[in-house]
């Protein structure tokens, strides 16, 4: 199989959110990797009708926290990068390498301040124009992502 980036949603909190990133990853043969704790359980009618009849296809794997996955995958310098809403450097600047991970906090909270403090030199943000608006919705943010990692990668 090619290498592919990972999507992973960190404490994430709304099924249906996470239903949507499910079958994004499933479009896109990418693994979804949920850090605990999370808003809901796997077995909520809303995160599997969000990820509609794709949610048996999702390579989906599961950590107790952040660390744990980080210890286990052992990602090197330039694979991981995290999404925040006030970052300094564009989504579109990073040339990604087809094993990205690409990491993203809660849709309330953002990632945790001490994974931010950790890891600062990886955090991106997807540009906004507006002043009307404070952030994204977690599924469209983890969607455009995605498809900005595999540009010319198909």
């Amino acid at each position: 199989m090619a290498a592919r980036p990972t999507i992973v949603l960190v404490h994430p909190e709304i099924p249906h959110n996470t239903g949507a990133v499910g079958r994004t990853c499933v479009a896109l043969d990418m693994e979804l990797v949920l850090i605990r704790p999370y808003g809901f359980t796997l077995s909520d009618r809303h995160l599997k009708r969000s990820g509609l009849d794709y949610w048996q296809h999702v390579r989906l794997s599961e950590f107790a926290d952040l660390d744990a996955f980080l210890e286990e995958r052992r990602p090197r310098a330039g694979q991981m990068f995290l999404f925040e809403d006030d970052a300094p450097t564009s989504f579109y600047e990073p040339d990604y390498p087809d094993d990205a991970i690409l990491v993203f906090g809660s849709e309330t909270k953002g990632l945790p301040s001490a994974i931010r403090e950790r890891h600062r030199t990886c955090e991106v943000s997807l540009p906004m124009r507006s002043d009307h608006i404070r952030s994204l919705n977690l599924a469209n943010t983890v969607t455009a992502a995605a498809y900005q990692a595999l540009r010319g990668k198909f």
